[in-house]
């Protein structure tokens, strides 16, 4: 098993050689919440668990506009709307399209999506409203996935990927890691995301939510996140790794992962039921923040600090 102390110095050199030191902030905010119909056993957002998560329809263009607009004033990148279920369709993904395309015409932050098993067709038409970045993890290894989800396939995440890839789109695509899964299956996740020629890959750690299916789970040990992120950056030396849930489990809230070439996802996720975690790393030793521009595509490693708003 790796030693993480044995890593650090091949870390560092892969951080010199591929990402630098510069900061890429990107916000999001939780456009619809709860009434899933999937059944990934993580998820708070899941109808079938009952977590007490608060649900709502797709929220009010103007709402959006106004977090995108506040995190664009306030130094983020990139903004993204992030919806529960297992696509987004009908009238709402209509209204995304027309929110996209009003962030696109009035402000000059970069757009992100993550609205789940979307057709390759709806991919075309968020790519002409301005969306650049597809968000859609694999969750975990092909082998291992019919254990956390029934409702779709490993399969059917990789089909919308490999969609979002060919209507020209940057695709961040990831996982989650304390699920029961081996270490053989995160290294099987590292080298199918490395087969994906994925540019951004975000890893979570598991913070157990009461009334999910993996209600039970102990969270991992900050060493094992930390080879666990190290075999990705291995696998992975071009690839903008991300840390983002369970952060909190590290030392420093992730700050010692931060020096030595990990890059941190930042922020509440949908599946969570955790709070805005608006602490920064842009300060860390050795790091400048990129200036916002139009145009930013995944941009190897940068650090992507993400806060999620709900209603």
């Amino acid at each position: 098993m790796l030693r993480w102390r044995s890593c650090r110095r091949g870390l560092i050199a892969l951080q010199q050689q591929f990402c630098g030191n510069h900061i890429d902030l990107c916000t999001i905010v939780n456009g619809r919440s709860g009434r899933c119909g999937e059944n990934c056993k993580y998820c708070a957002q899941a109808a079938c668990h009952k977590t007490g998560v608060e649900t709502y329809p797709f929220l009010p263009q103007e709402e959006i506009i106004a977090h995108a607009k506040a995190n664009q004033d306030a130094g983020a990148n990139r903004f993204s709307i992030v919806t529960s279920g297992g696509a987004l369709s009908g009238e709402e993904f209509e209204k995304a399209l027309d929110t996209y395309r009003a962030m696109r015409k009035s402000l000059t932050i970069d757009l992100c999506a993550s609205h789940g098993l979307v057709t390759r067709s709806q991919l075309r038409r968020l790519r002409e409203a301005g969306v650049t970045s597809y968000h859609h993890n694999i969750e975990t290894s092909e082998r291992y996935f019919p254990q956390i989800c029934t409702t779709h396939t490993y399969a059917d995440r990789i089909r919308t990927i490999k969609a979002a890839q060919a209507e020209g789109m940057c695709v961040c695509s990831g996982g989650i890691i304390g699920m029961g899964e081996t270490w053989e299956d995160r290294f099987d996740m590292a080298f199918a995301l490395q087969e994906l020629g994925i540019e951004s890959i975000p890893i979570n750690s598991l913070m157990a939510i009461p009334g999910t299916a993996l209600e039970h789970l102990a969270p991992l040990s900050g060493e094992d996140i930390l080879r666990t992120v190290a075999i990705f950056r291995f696998i992975n030396p071009t690839a903008n790794i991300r840390l983002g849930a369970g952060r909190k489990l590290l030392p420093e809230n992730g700050a010692t992962a931060f020096l030595r070439s990990i890059r941190l996802h930042h922020g509440q996720y949908a599946h969570d039921l955790g709070h805005d975690d608006r602490s920064g790393y842009g300060a860390a030793e050795g790091t400048r923040p990129d200036e916002p521009r139009r145009g930013l595509q995944c941009a190897h490693g940068l650090v992507c600090r993400t806060v999620i708003h709900q209603k």
